[in-house]
């Protein structure tokens, strides 16, 4: 059986500085329409001020990393980072991306996203307002 590849691209705008998407269904269609029976998807944030991870889609969880991301890497006072003395104002998105991380990778088995019964995979926006894209990429037979 050949290998097949199929790259598409998500895009989002979060309307404020933070915020956290479910965007497992929209991955599960992109594998679905790839035919992949088996293989590997990678879906990754193609911005420096983003993240895409895995977690329980679990409301107080949400709140909490938001909470404890702010603790670690406080937006304000913005003059506090050698990053913003370039003209931004982001360079706590930048910390926090690094703690969520840059993409997942989630098998496939049998056509489907083969994920653990509470996971699922998330956009995290750390510097939104702006539109910004996801990189799926699927391979496999």
């Amino acid at each position: 059986m050949p290998m097949k590849s199929q790259t598409d691209y998500l895009w989002f705008e979060v309307p404020k500085r933070r915020g956290y998407l479910r965007i497992t269904d929209q991955v599960e269609a992109l594998v679905g329409r790839s035919g992949v029976q088996e293989g590997l998807c990678l879906v990754n944030a193609m911005h420096i001020t983003a993240s895409v991870y895995i977690n329980d889609a679990e409301d107080g969880l949400l709140h909490d990393y938001d909470v404890w991301l702010e603790q670690l890497a406080p937006h304000a006072p913005t003059d506090q980072y050698h990053h913003n003395r370039t003209g931004e104002d982001n360079a706590d998105a930048h910390l926090k991306r690094q703690v969520m991380g840059r993409e997942v990778v989630v098998a496939i088995t049998k056509g489907k996203l083969d994920l653990g019964p509470w996971e699922q995979i998330f956009y995290g926006e750390f510097d939104g307002r702006r539109r910004k894209r996801v990189l799926v990429k699927i391979i496999g037979e």
